[in-house]
């Protein structure tokens, strides 16, 4: 008799829910138009992500790219030097230059037993460089003078204007003139830096 009436409650309850499963309803179309636009708003979604992390990856690739090329341009750097006069009364100079700008210079003269002796950097500490074209201004520190340089056609003529010789031959007076320096040629060509040296 149990046995019977546990079937029988199984029956029902099985009955039971078979119908209401079977009564559920279709989605209507604003339901399934709302589950099409989820849908379209997840797939939106990942593409977006997707896009990011691609745009992310192509950062590090030119991170990593950038970080291995060479840290300067490769620089031209070319010396040159000259000299005019003897051994007891002469001028020299030497010249450094970088991609075909003046960067360092040494004159020396002698006129025995006189000397003088100039070093010039540039970003030195003891004077200012302006470059304009071909042309570039050294203006010394504490007044000492200003060099003009220009640089044409392979040659560099460098102009003393009112240089301190006190200050770097340890004599009264001024140095003004000039002295050009030619490529593939080792004399100077000297106008009125001498001047006055002998005194």
């Amino acid at each position: 008799m149990k046995r019977s009436i546990t079937v029988v409650w199984c029956a029902l309850a099985f009955f039971t829910v078979g119908t209401a499963y079977a009564k559920l309803p279709p989605p209507s179309e604003e339901e399934k138009a709302k589950a099409a636009a989820a849908k379209a708003k997840a797939a939106e979604a990942a593409k977006k992500e997707a896009k990011a992390l691609a745009k992310a990856q192509d950062r590090v690739v030119a991170h990593y790219k950038q970080s291995r090329m060479p840290a300067a341009s490769v620089r031209a750097v070319e010396k040159l030097a000259c000299l005019t006069g003897n051994e007891d009364r002469h001028a020299r100079i030497g010249v450094e230059l970088i991609n075909g700008k003046v960067n360092y210079f040494a004159f020396y003269s002698k006129w025995k037993p006189r000397t003088c002796s100039i070093e010039v950097q540039r970003g030195g500490a003891y004077n200012r460089w302006e470059d304009h074209g071909a042309t570039s201004k050294v203006t010394l520190v504490d007044g000492k003078g200003i060099f003009l340089i220009d640089g044409k056609s392979g040659n560099y003529r460098f102009v003393f204007r009112a240089i301190d010789r006190e200050r770097y031959c340890g004599m009264d007076g001024k140095i003004n003139g000039s002295l050009t320096i030619m490529r593939g040629n080792s004399k100077c060509v000297v106008e009125g830096i001498m001047d006055g040296h002998a005194g």
